[in-house]
Order: C-alpha cells, then structure tokens, then sequence
C-alpha cells in the first residue's frame, strides 16, 4: 500500500540496501499510477522491488529521501515524468523539464 513505503524503504535500509531506481508506471485504463521502488544489496545477489499504486487524479505518495537521501532525483525525475507528488519532499523542483511544464510526457494519454 502506498501509506506503506516509508516503513518499507527503512526495512530494506536496515538490512543494507541501497536503492537503485524510482519510477513510474501509468495504468490509464484503471486510473492508477505505480510508483516503483528498486532496492539492490551490495554484497549479496538480492534485489527487492516495492510497488504502489496511487490515483492519477492526484498522484500523491510520501517521500523516502529521509531514508535514502539519493531518492530526491529519483522522485525529481518521477514528478516530472509522470506527475506524482511526493509529500514531504524537501525540493520537488523540475530536473529535466522545463519550469513551466503542466505536462508528464510518460503518461500514456500525452500528446506532443
């Protein structure tokens, strides 16, 4: 569940992973983002992928930059492309696009 990721995020943490990516994946047709968190450990072949489904009317989601400080680009990266707000992030600024974006040009209803 999306109110879940922050615990999620300070398990893996304990444990020694570091993370790897965050992304998004757009369900149009169920009105739904996935937000998708990669966790990777350092000396052991293990990976871990958490996943979380938030509306897209208002994609909202907490931010884990306080457990994995790398995440601010990441979620940076994820509001640019797909729109999802991260609450609590300290500066959920544009990084690739342009300051006056109102578009995600990840979601499968974007046209140029």
């Amino acid at each position: 569940r999306a109110e879940c990721v922050v615990a999620a995020a300070e398990i893996l943490d304990r444990r020694g992973f570091g993370l790897d990516a965050v992304t998004g994946v757009d369900w149009l047709a169920k009105g739904e983002i996935e937000v998708v968190y990669d966790y990777f450990h350092p000396t052991a072949p293990w990976r871990v992928v958490v996943r979380a489904r938030v509306p897209r009317i208002d994609p909202a989601i907490a931010t884990i930059s306080g457990v994995f400080p790398g995440a601010n680009w990441h979620e940076r990266e994820t509001h640019d492309f797909f729109g999802v707000r991260f609450d609590g992030h300290p500066n959920l600024e544009p990084l690739l696009l342009p300051e006056d974006a109102t578009y995600h040009p990840l979601r499968k209803d974007f046209t140029a």
